[in-house]
């Protein structure tokens, strides 16, 4: 798949100016995909042209990522609760109801977040290969990574050229890492290249077991994971069937973490037939 061509587009929400990419079409069900840490909507370039024809894309860059602004006070807040707040903020300003969300990596804790704390707009929820119950090593890691100075680089040339894929495994084709590559950094006040990121969204990451927000969640919902991947287990859902009995589970062939990367057209292919399965069964209940 081609990357899809998109409007930008700026909205306030909470003091901070955040980036959205608009990918059209309006007037069709919105739905809202938000990328995962370190990363920024671009990771929905590669799936959007299989969606549009059925939905109004949007996908916004969070709070410290892509080209959304930083938050720069003394103590910078980037929990799952603040971007999930943002995240409420936004489908008001942008007046989203009944819309679907997805979300990746840590895009797919944020929603659940999100999903849980804010009931009544989103109508279906597709959480994809995301970890519910990241172990506190994990996340002592992330904390160390963010804690230290980043890579940098001359120019935009030599940061596309040694820029990677994190976490490793993905197959995307070298086109879609080249793509990515172009989107992922910015020249700095000292002229140097480095990841658009704010690293403070690594260094102050707090871990939390989200699987019992899943008793809050009652929507139709989906657990989508790439086959290659072990992030959600079979332990983890367990424990969120055990709350929320009408979660599905679907693998898209051929991936590792980055689902949206790794094979664009089977995620296309999954996240529809579980809307389309979603919206059957939402008129069978209303008919009835």
């Amino acid at each position: 798949m081609k990357p899809a061509p998109y409007t930008d587009r700026t909205v306030e929400v909470n003091g901070l100016k955040l980036h959205v990419q608009d990918y059209g079409t309006a007037g069709k069900t919105p739905m809202l995909c938000i990328h995962g840490s370190a990363a920024n909507g671009h990771w929905y370039d590669f799936v959007a042209n299989g969606l549009t024809d059925e939905y109004h894309v949007l996908s916004p860059d969070l709070r410290g990522h892509g080209d959304s602004e930083w938050d720069r006070s003394d103590s910078p807040r980037y929990t799952y609760d603040d971007y999930a707040a943002d995240i409420h903020a936004l489908t008001e300003k942008l007046d989203l109801r009944d819309f679907i969300l997805a979300g990746h990596s840590m895009g797919g804790l944020v929603s659940t977040v999100y999903a849980s704390t804010y009931p009544g707009r989103c109508k279906a929820f597709i959480m994809i290969d995301s970890s519910l119950n990241m172990s506190p090593d994990r996340i002592a890691t992330m904390n160390a990574v963010g804690s230290r100075e980043g890579n940098s680089y001359a120019d935009q040339n030599e940061f596309v050229g040694r820029f990677k894929i994190r976490p490793a495994g993905s197959s995307a084709t070298p086109d879609i890492v080249g793509h990515l590559a172009r989107h992922a950094g910015r020249q700095f006040d000292d002229g140097r290249w480095r990841n658009k990121a704010d690293r403070n969204v690594y260094a102050l990451r707090i871990g939390r077991n989200l699987i019992p927000c899943w008793g809050n969640i009652k929507i139709p919902a989906l657990l989508m994971k790439g086959d290659r991947s072990q992030r959600v287990t079979p332990e983890i859902i367990a424990q969120v069937r055990a709350l929320a009995p009408q979660v599905e589970v679907m693998e898209v062939a051929g991936c590792d973490h980055h689902v949206t990367l790794d094979n664009p057209p089977g995620f296309v292919e999954v996240a529809k037939k579980f809307l389309n399965r979603s919206e059957e069964h939402t008129s069978e209940l209303q008919s009835h």
